[in-house]
């Protein structure tokens, strides 16, 4: 009987890691899109990883296309805030799916603007090093293009 608890006990706490470190993945993730580091944001993916934006429209494959893409897209932007709030995460052994919820605020240099809403759908995979996105889905619900009445603050010269 002991034994039975005990190798219960250790698959809760496991369940629980896993979910701890899923959600700083997903922090990780929104930091790193935040702070313009393209090369941690690459890294938060398997080497097989997609992260696809169907409405951008953008998809890329490994960790190398999405430290460049993310270069290109960034190189777009006047200023963009990103709001996270972590979803539902089902654990599946060393895979597992979920979602997170988003508000962002954007400006692109050429002028266009909005907020939106959307979700990542994620598939995420156990690594070696951890917990890696082996996919994230950008699916945008609601978009509002109407102007916005603040600005991005003054970039150091």
């Amino acid at each position: 009987m002991t034994n039975t608890l005990s190798t219960d006990l250790e698959a809760r706490l496991r369940a629980v890691a896993d979910r701890v470190e899923i959600d700083a993945l997903r922090a990780e993730f929104t930091d790193a899109v935040m702070m313009r580091d393209r090369p941690r944001l690459a890294a938060l993916f398997t080497d097989d990883g997609v992260l696809r934006m169907p409405n951008v429209p953008a998809e890329m494959v490994g960790p190398d296309e999405i430290r460049v893409g993310g270069e290109a897209l960034q190189a777009q932007w006047d200023f963009f805030v990103q709001t996270a709030h972590p979803g539902t995460i089902q654990l599946d052994g060393d895979t597992a799916t979920g979602r997170t919820y988003m508000q962002e605020l954007a400006r692109t240099l050429d002028g266009h603007e909005g907020q939106n809403y959307a979700v990542y759908h994620d598939r995420y995979r156990r690594t070696p090093d951890g917990w890696r996105f082996a996919e994230r889905v950008y699916e945008v619900r609601y978009f509002d293009p109407t102007p916005l009445p603040g600005s991005a603050p003054a970039r150091p010269a």
